[in-house]
């Protein structure tokens, strides 16, 4: 195209594309050789993300999603758990030296995971509970669930027991009473370490 055809297109596309606006100003652009193109971009609508919905408490019991199969519950099988949880407490508490500091220890232990590990019901107010040794296989707010050596799964409940765990010849109680967390809950909660023990 020539100069006067481009020019005459230009002002031709300008004129249709902005139609409020007059032919001298048009002109005036054009002699000015300055052209701002404004865009408006269309507005994003944000999406909103669907929250996944988890199973309920009723769906998660019908699914038995908690439950250990009975082929299962055998205490050989859990021994691996607790060489793990034995050396994930050693990490925790840096390598569990005979000048650490027992208060420090026992702070950690506190908010720790307590799968795998291997306790004992030393005083409770119901008889048939004490002497009950084994491996925590599971943690709730209110029991434990124990593996014990002769492949019995024990519920023990935590309220008015006491639990004595011991590693690498650091012994430390658990007052069930004062322990009514999950072990979700235990992690970010600060303990006294003072207080009534009781059962």
């Amino acid at each position: 195209q020539g100069s006067e055809e481009a020019k005459a297109f230009v002002h031709a596309v300008l004129k249709r594309s902005m139609p409020q606006m007059k032919g001298e100003a048009i002109q005036d652009m054009l002699t000015r050789k300055a052209l701002v193109l404004e865009y408006y971009p269309k507005k994003k609508t944000k999406q909103k993300r669907k929250k996944v919905k988890g199973f309920t408490a009723k769906q998660r019991r019908q699914l038995r999603l908690f439950e250990i199969e009975p082929e299962q519950q055998r205490y050989a099988i859990f021994l691996p758990l607790h060489e793990l949880w034995k050396q994930y407490i050693r990490d925790l508490c840096h390598g569990l030296k005979p000048d650490a500091q027992p208060h420090m220890i026992q702070s950690k232990l506190l908010k720790a995971d307590l799968h795998g590990a291997i306790v004992t019901v030393t005083k409770s107010k119901c008889p048939s509970y004490v002497g009950i040794t084994g491996i925590i296989l599971q943690e709730f707010k209110h029991v434990f669930k124990i593996i014990t050596k002769e492949d019995k799964l024990k519920v023990v409940p935590k309220f008015n027991n006491v639990f004595s765990l011991e590693i690498d010849g650091f012994i430390s109680y658990i007052y069930g009473s004062k322990f009514l967390l999950r072990a979700s809950e235990r992690s970010a909660k600060k303990f006294k370490l003072k207080g009534t023990i009781d059962l």
